[in-house]
C-alpha cells in the first residue's frame, strides 16, 4: 500500500522502526504496553517491534509528534502474580490514600495531595459517632 502519509513507514527506512500513523497498524499481533497489560501480559524482555506516530499539541512532546511503542503479543509472557507481601503492601498504600492525616478518618475516595491528604471540609467538621450508636451497631 503506497501512501504519502509522513508517518507510514512499514519497512522502517525513514524512522528506524516500522512506523504507522494512529489507527493504521496492519499487523494484528502488535500491541501497546497498555493493551498487553490489559490482557494480563508483560513486555519484560521484549524488544520494540514497531511504533505509532501522530501529531499532538500536548506539552512536552518533541516537535509536535508523539510516539507509542508496539510489541508482539505472541512473544509476551503472562504477568507474574503478586506475592502475599506485595498484596499487603498495596493494601496498606491504598488505605493511606483514603485516610486523613490529621484525624485518621477513612474516606471512600482518595484524598487529594493538594490539601495534604486531610478531610475535605476540615477535620473539625467531622463529629465522632456517639458511644451508644457504636454499641447498637456491634
Amino acid at each position: 500500500m503506497a501512501t504519502g502519509h509522513p508517518y507510514y513507514d512499514p519497512t522502517g527506512s525513514r524512522h528506524g522502526l516500522p512506523t504507522y500513523p494512529w489507527g493504521w497498524v496492519g499487523d494484528p499481533d502488535l500491541r501497546t504496553k497498555a493493551q498487553l497489560r490489559a490482557e494480563g501480559l508483560s513486555i519484560a524482555g521484549l524488544e520494540v517491534a514497531a511504533q505509532i506516530m501522530w501529531r499532538s499539541n500536548r506539552a512536552g512532546n518533541r516537535n509536535g509528534v508523539r510516539t507509542a511503542a508496539l510489541y508482539r503479543r505472541s512473544l509476551a509472557r503472562p504477568v507474574r502474580p503478586l506475592t502475599p507481601a506485595q498484596e499487603r503492601a498495596l493494601a496498606r498504600a491504598e488505605l493511606a490514600r483514603h485516610t486523613c492525616r490529621d484525624c485518621g478518618r477513612v474516606w471512600e475516595f482518595c484524598l487529594p495531595t493538594s490539601n495534604d491528604r486531610c478531610c475535605p471540609d476540615g477535620c473539625a467538621t467531622f463529629e465522632a459517632p456517639e458511644a451508644d450508636a457504636l454499641a447498637v451497631a456491634a
